[in-house]
């Protein structure tokens, strides 16, 4: 419709060699099938004339032969090519003989690592680049080969750079291992090999990339935790932004300026009475992002004292504020407990029983929760980790080295359904051990609750797992020692004073995938302690998440889709009243399938019945209020549906979308809205942040999004919106963060260092400092590089970044290369 021909990707890569699956052929065949299967299924639902102004498809479907390419186009498109395929059962004949085999069977051993400790404990002086350089020279000497790997086309580039200045010159560069050999003896190579760690053998030297440096040149990075709501969204033009020394003014444009003779890129800033702000890239620390939650925000006057006032009146605030704050985590400090300590075999038998591999960062934050019990002050520590990241694991841990030591365990959701799979999940792993479970829910009898009640007062029951009916007064504990809160943004504000009633002595563990706005401020300013797990579990894949009209065919599609790979799927409204219009609709369009209706107000014991049904994988479709929103694990559960999902606000989104993709299938989330019906901005905002966030460990950026939105609130008190219309987010988050430290350091050297912090040196040198046009096109990804470019911390930084322009862009301009040095020098 808008292009001459489509491209495929076998169109962006000519020459490419193709490694083909054993099973291709049949996937192949039963794609293109399914296809056309979609095609016939649309064409029949517009030509039987079932189509009402209701149910108008929002597009008339084009031939497969349009979009796709058919059998006899695959096979054309592989038939000059090199070809590969993954067999399981047998090795193709041609494989060279011992392909597989370790290094160590040909008489190899690791390389030298020339970085740290290692390199000084055997006795090498100098720098990593002089170690580096010595044993090149004696491979030369001795004929032999040499290799310096590097893991991208990029690193390669710029290690060759950082070699050359340190005197390691005349590496020649190589492509592949067929030009290392054909390089004559003796001659040092540089090449891109992916290997993480070098080794060395009579004749052949090959230095990894970690094996020098101590890291990978292109490694990932990892965010900070302030990072996240910078990072969270980029400017758009006619966004509202901060100046640290002029105030609110409007994003305009990235410009080209010249200035002292030079080209410089510049961000074009309007402010009140039409005075503009030209702010070099290089200085974009200076700026931050307002919020989106506030459009129509007064504009700051250039030249005057007006936003210089503000921020002082501001800045007094906080510092109250945070001494505050400080009081309040000073008061619990005081307080002494008896240090939990981990029984040694017993706690490692009980982590034994977790079927899965811990990730990174559950173990980090598994240790702090350990530490902070051990520590013989109350522990307050908020785990912020993605739905279906393993926050429970840490719980069940804390919870058994708690009971071992002779305390009891309180376990508060908020929801019954939540409450029940958590007392199964504990039951399970605690099962064989002497401990005592108890559940106060409206899902237990009014005797089974009696006899809970009674045991938590006399110590008989160990560990309690309830919705907020365990917070109600009638219930005491004889010696509550931890209180765990799981997904505490659905708790109240009348719960949560009973909470800090509880908690004056007691261990706090509170879990969100998507932390209130106050909450995470709270962590991000440092007056909690926060553990964050954003690696996924090893095999996860994200969701896929579409937004658009309700399609009868699309819905159909999604549902049988899920059904014939085995699982289920959820189809959740925003109303209860909506349950049965939809239910008739759905059995009209699915009728091969159970479907089953679950929402708050049922009977307790329909509620469970249904929900037992679901969780045995006897209901195919589970249509449902938001009841299933907090924490559920249903990992057959995989395709979730949702009926207006402009009605739902952003962490029930985010949360309802956890409910799929728990297990190592693909979860497809749609979120649909009515085709007729305008969104409101709020709505729109959502559902595209929604669509964008589409990652793994998206929480943490979701709840900063939720912060800008939103606004945060003050941390003491309940004003929704605080001070941070004064001066936007990102500027009051950094603010409080510094109020705080000053609060903790006890008064001057804090403002010292919040002054030497804010001090933005200006560098001119008269040479073009920019991203030029002909070498990143695009003005969205060049505003992004200069962002990052601006966040860079260190060398490391600087040199990771260096190389991964080169990998995406190409060898590096001249004017790049001087925007680089200028930032090692204001570094």
């Amino acid at each position: 419709l808008f292009h001459e021909r489509l491209e495929t990707v076998f169109d962006y890569v000519p020459d490419a060699m193709v490694t083909l699956e054993h099973l291709i052929e049949a996937a192949r065949d039963a794609r293109l099938e399914m296809i056309a299967d979609y095609y016939d299924a649309r064409q029949s639902f517009l030509e039987s004339g079932r189509a009402g102004a209701d149910r108008a498809p929002p597009y008339r479907p084009l031939p497969p032969d349009r979009l796709y390419l058919d059998a006899a186009g695959w096979d054309g498109a592989l038939a000059d090519r090199r070809l590969g395929y993954f067999r399981p059962y047998e090795a193709p004949a041609d494989m060279p003989q011992g392909a597989f085999d370790s290094i160590a069977n040909f008489g190899g051993r690791p390389s030298p690592v020339f970085t740290g400790a290692a390199a000084e404990a055997a006795g090498e002086p100098g720098d990593v680049f002089d170690r580096v350089k010595r044993t090149l020279d004696a491979r030369r000497r001795d004929g032999a080969r040499a290799v310096v790997a590097a893991w991208s086309t990029g690193s390669r580039e710029r290690l060759g750079q950082l070699l050359a200045e340190h005197g390691v010159a005349g590496l020649a560069p190589a492509a592949d291992w067929p030009e290392i050999e054909a390089l004559p003896p003796g001659q040092p190579a540089i090449a891109v090999l992916g290997i993480e760690q070098g080794f060395e053998t009579p004749d052949l030297l090959v230095v990894g990339e970690q094996d020098r440096p101590g890291e990978r040149l292109t490694r990932p990075r990892r965010r900070r935790a302030k990072d996240f709501i910078a990072d969270a969204s980029d400017l758009s033009p006619q966004d509202l932004v901060v100046h640290v020394e002029h105030g609110i003014g409007r994003y305009e444009g990235l410009e080209t300026v010249v200035a002292a003779g030079a080209p410089h890129d510049c961000l074009r800033l309007a402010y009140a009475g039409g005075d503009r702000l030209y702010v070099p890239v290089e200085g974009l620390e200076a700026l931050s992002r307002y919020g989106s939650g506030d459009s129509e925000a007064a504009l700051d006057r250039l030249g005057t004292a007006g936003w210089q006032q503000r921020k002082a009146r501001l800045k007094k605030r906080l510092l109250e504020m945070a001494d505050g704050l400080i009081a309040v985590a000073a008061a619990r400090k005081l307080h002494a407990v008896e240090p939990v300590i981990a029984e040694p075999g017993l706690f490692e038998a009980f982590c034994a029983r977790f079927p899965f591999t811990e990730t990174e960062d559950q173990v980090e934050a598994i240790a702090a929760t350990l530490a902070d019990l051990g520590s013989g002050q109350p522990m307050d520590r908020l785990i912020c980790g993605d739905v279906g990241f393993g926050k429970t694991e840490i719980a069940l841990r804390a919870a058994f080295n708690v009971v071992h030591a002779g305390g009891q365990v309180a376990v508060v959701v908020p929801t019954t359904l939540l409450a029940r799979q958590h007392f199964e999940t504990f039951a399970q792993r605690f099962a064989g051990l002497a401990v005592n479970i108890g559940q106060i829910s409206r899902l237990v009898t009014a005797r089974e609750a009696t006899a809970v009640k009674q045991g938590l007062a006399s110590g008989a029951v160990d560990i309690v797992i309830g919705t907020h009916a365990l917070l109600a007064r009638n219930i005491a504990f004889r010696d509550l020692a931890l209180l765990v809160v799981d997904e505490e943004q659905h708790f109240g504000v009348s719960h949560k004073e009973r909470l800090k009633q509880l908690k004056a002595n007691v261990h706090v563990l509170t879990m969100t995938a998507t932390p209130i706005p106050r909450t995470l401020q709270m962590a991000l300013s440092g007056v909690r302690e926060m553990s964050t797990i954003a690696t996924p579990p090893v095999d996860r894949l994200a969701v896929r998440t579409y937004v658009l009209p309700f399609d009868p065919v699309i819905v159909r599609e999604a549902i049988m889709r899920e059904h014939f790979r085995g699982g289920q799927s959820f189809y959740v409204c925003p109303r209860i009243a909506q349950l049965d219009e939809v239910a008739e609709r759905l059995e009209a369009l699915v009728p091969d399938v159970t479907i089953a209706i679950a929402h708050g107000r049922m009977a307790s014991r329909a509620l469970e019945d249904v929900m037992v049904a679901f969780y045995e994988g006897r209901i195919d479709v589970l249509l449902c209020t938001q009841i299933v929103e907090s924490g559920l694990d249903i990992p057959r559960a995989n395709t979730l549906i949702v009926h207006r999902a402009d009605l739902f606000g952003l962490a029930q989104l985010y949360q309802l979308r956890g409910r799929i993709g728990r297990s190592k299938l693909r979860g497809y989330c749609y979120l649909t809205l009515p085709p007729d019906r305008a969104l409101t901005e709020a709505a729109e905002k959502r559902l595209e942040v929604m669509r964008t966030l589409d990652t793994l460990g998206a929480g943490f950026s979701l709840a900063s999004h939720d912060l800008d939105i939103r606004g945060a609130g003050n941390l003491l008190g309940d004003a929704q919106s605080g001070h941070i219309r004064e001066v936007g987010v990102e500027l009051y988050q950094q603010m409080l963060e510094e109020a705080v430290a000053q609060a903790r350091g006890g008064g001057g050297g804090g403002t010292e260092a919040a002054e030497a912090a804010d001090w933005v040196p200006q560098i001119a040198i008269g040479l073009p400092v920019l991203i030029p046009t002909a070498y990143v096109a695009d003005l969205d990804v060049r505003l992004g590089l200069y962002r990052r470019i601006a966040r860079l911390a260190d060398r490391a930084e600087t040199e990771s970044f260096a190389a991964e322009l080169i990998d995406r862009f190409g060898a590096l301009p001249g004017e790049v290369e001087t925007l680089l040095h200028v930032i090692a020098v204001k570094q």
